[in-house]
């Protein structure tokens, strides 16, 4: 819990969070559940991003010290802050999950015969190991791992767009014909358009990120605001026009679901070995995503830790400032992934990429919540305004309630909405019967690891 984070790192850490398995693995339930209209679903996606990434610069700018937990406490009180800091831990506890699944089904592409669960556990472990070290050098890691699948995506973008107008030729190209054949842009009209945001809104999961980092970026109501503003053009980068170019090359109802469109789509045009290449590069990916939520997860339980809503243990530290039994606990829960893949291995990322949805758009309905509370009572002027507030955050938090809502209630999602349903209503019980706890004081202890 050092102040070891520069701007690159917070930067690459928020992109790192928004590109994983819910963009190269979960692009293909979205384009099978809407075609290629689903960019729309990405674009709408993005516009509430912004919103919540700018309330939360703002809160940020004027509570320095405080992350997305202590926020909410600071609008709602120890008992909103209790409920939403375990479900942010649960929900980037499933997020790994899926990640290292998707990791293990990428190494499968290379090694067929191997085991899902074994390939995943081997993910799991390099993780651990790399947030073994303190969080500069886990800054550094992460930082040239999102470099890199940022430049795969824009090489993938210029290549695609070179095929699809005709600079370069590949096999089997139907060029922008994909786009009218094959039932239209909408082929399964809104309601298909609608039920992709679960996997559109999971995708996004992650760039809420930044808001546990402010305690270990240096100055970081200054570094926010400048990050946030780079949202919409990432969201276009890395979502739009990789979609469009992959539904451009084959038809959408072609994609499949057992290897990434991503690698589908340059094999297809005769590009194997940019295939192969694309695979490995979309293994740093999910290995980043995951590896961003081994960091938040250690942090949580470190906040929660440190206001008593969760045993002392968690608030200790190693001497280079890494919250060591946090990241313990954090890396048993992620072994739910392993377990996972060995009792479903053919069904385990569907169902695990399911609730994270959910408790995203949870979590970013309580930071939009938090600034209409927190606006008039800022001890000081905001270095960040979000423009056109209230109507802005207003907006944001009854669209995020209404897409909650509707695929809460949708037949397709029964077993991820009875299982996010449960584990609120937990999460209700345990924050109604807890004891009001005092802040400890001796927040931040160190110890000395095989000492």
């Amino acid at each position: 819990m050092q102040q070891g984070l520069l701007p690159r790192h917070v930067r690459m850490m928020a992109i790192g969070g928004m590109i994983g398995a819910g963009m190269f693995k979960g692009s293909s339930d979205t384009l099978s559940l809407a075609g290629p209209s689903v960019v729309f679903a990405y674009l709408s996606g993005g516009i509430l991003l912004l919103v919540i990434m700018g309330a939360l610069a703002e809160m940020a700018g004027v509570y320095a010290k405080a992350d997305i937990r202590e926020l909410i406490k600071k609008a709602f009180g120890t008992r909103a802050s209790f409920v939403m800091g375990w479900l942010y831990w649960i929900n980037w506890v499933l997020v790994m999950a899926v990640e290292i699944v998707a990791a293990g089904t990428f190494i499968q592409y290379w090694f067929p015969a191997a085991p899902l669960w074994l390939l995943s556990l081997l993910v799991a472990l390099a993780i651990l190991v790399v947030n073994l070290s303190n969080v500069k050098y886990y800054g550094e890691v992460e930082f040239w791992i999102s470099a890199v699948k940022v430049m795969a995506l824009v090489s993938f973008i210029v290549l695609g767009g070179s095929l699809l107008t005709g600079v370069f030729s590949g096999n089997h190209v139907s060029h922008f014909t994909n786009y009218t054949i094959h039932g239209g842009f909408f082929p399964k009209g809104w309601h298909g358009l609608f039920s992709s945001l679960l996997v559109v809104m999971f995708s996004y999961g992650g760039s809420e990120l930044i808001g546990l980092t402010i305690t270990e970026t240096k100055d970081a109501g200054r570094v926010l605001p400048k990050i946030i503003n780079g949202i919409m053009w990432r969201v276009i980068l890395f979502y739009t026009l990789p979609l469009l170019v992959i539904c451009g090359l084959i038809p959408w109802d072609e994609v499949s679901g057992k290897a990434s469109p991503f690698v589908q789509v340059l094999a297809s045009v005769g590009l194997k070995d940019a295939a192969e290449l694309m695979n490995f590069i979309m293994l740093t990916a999910v290995f980043s995503a995951a590896n961003s939520g081994m960091y938040a997860t250690s942090r949580m339980l470190y906040s929660l830790a440190k206001n008593g809503d969760a045993p002392a243990v968690f608030e200790r530290t190693s001497k280079n400032g890494v919250p060591i039994f946090g990241l313990v606990a954090s890396a048993v829960c992620l072994f739910i992934g392993v377990i996972a893949a060995y009792i479903t291995p053919a069904n385990v990322f569907h169902v695990l990429m399911g609730i994270p949805g959910f408790t995203v758009m949870l979590v970013w309905i309580s930071i939009c919540l938090a600034q209409l509370k927190l606006r008039s009572t800022y001890p000081a002027a905001p270095l960040f305004t979000l423009r056109f507030f209230p109507l802005s955050t207003l907006f944001t938090a009854c669209s995020l309630l209404i897409i909650f809502l509707t695929i809460l209630f949708d037949p397709n999602n029964k077993v991820s909405s009875l299982l996010c349903i449960g584990i609120v209503i937990f999460l209700l019980i345990c924050a109604g019967i807890r004891p009001e706890k005092k802040h400890r004081k001796n927040s931040g202890s160190t110890f000395t690891v095989g000492k």
